[in-house]
Parts: C-alpha cells; structure tokens; sequence
C-alpha cells in the first residue's frame, strides 16, 4: 500500500459540489478507512487569471494502484466530472494532482512526483499541512518550513468537506 496526497480544485459548475463529487470518487480508490480530507479552502487564480475563484482541498488515502494507474483514475474522474482542457491554468470544473506518492520521486513523461511546483501553492501547503503536520517531502524538506504568514493569509477558509 502506497500513502498518496491528491489536490483538488474547481472554479466552475458549483466548485463546492464538485470537490464534494471528486471526494466521494477518491474514497472509492482508497483502501478501507483510509480517507481523508482537509477543509475547503478559497483561492486566487493563479498568475493573475481573470476568472473566478477556487476552491482548493487535499485529499490523503492508500492505494494499491501504481503511480500511473492512479493518475488514470484521477483523469478519468475530472473527465466525468465535464473538465476540459483548454489552456494553461485556465477555468475548470475539476482539477485533481497527484502531489506525494509515499516517498517515490518520479520524472515520467506523463508525471512527476512529487507534483512539480507545489512548494509554492498556498492552497496546496495549507491543506497538506491540516493533514500531516509532521511531513517530510521526499528531498528531505519539512512542510511546516515551507509555510509563510502572507500564505496563510491568502486562503479564505470554507465549510468543512462531506
């Protein structure tokens, strides 16, 4: 069994239903009582994007899946939930990143691990470190060393998940 960490975002079609949605579909990846997530939190788009707000959360669970397989679950679960790609950090109904996959460091075609990038995501750091306070990033680094007052200051706490 694999410890993985999912990030969540939407910012379209009722993003609050639709974590909730993506919630109740990675509890089903999740090896028995192994679920968790952290509360919701509101976000600014990133680099400055004109479009609405996001609601970020992480996700914690066990798989069996392998890092890949995984991602294939991921995708097909933005998919059904009507995520299109259509540009870079744009809007969308569902966003959902592997960030940790135990302590693999990966570079593959399709992904790297840990999610490239996700030292400076507030709504990533903040909700990782609800979960796991005490965790260490595979190169050695301690999530609690990588938080700041101004990220905290920039998420707007919501209600708690379902």
């Amino acid at each position: 069994m694999a410890l993985v960490f999912v990030a969540l975002g939407a910012n379209l079609a009722e993003p609050v239903q639709q974590l909730n949605c993506a919630s109740v579909a990675l509890r089903a990846l999740a090896a028995p009582e192994s679920y968790r997530i952290s509360h919701y939190v509101q976000s600014k788009p990133m680099a400055g994007m004109d479009q609405p707000d996001y609601i970020n959360a992480v996700a914690s669970f066990q798989t069996e899946l392998s890092p890949l397989d995984l991602l294939d679950q991921l995708q097909a679960i933005e998919i059904a939930q009507g995520r299109e790609r259509h540009e870079h950090w744009g809007a969308r109904t569902l966003d959902l990143d592997l960030l940790l996959y135990d302590e693999l460091q990966l570079q593959h075609p399709r992904l790297t691990l840990p999610h490239y990038d996700m030292q400076q995501r507030a709504f990533v750091l903040l909700p990782l470190y609800e979960l796991e306070p005490e965790l260490i990033l595979p190169d050695g680094t301690q999530l609690a060393a990588l938080i700041t007052d101004a990220m905290r200051q920039s998420l707007q706490p919501l209600q708690t998940p379902v």
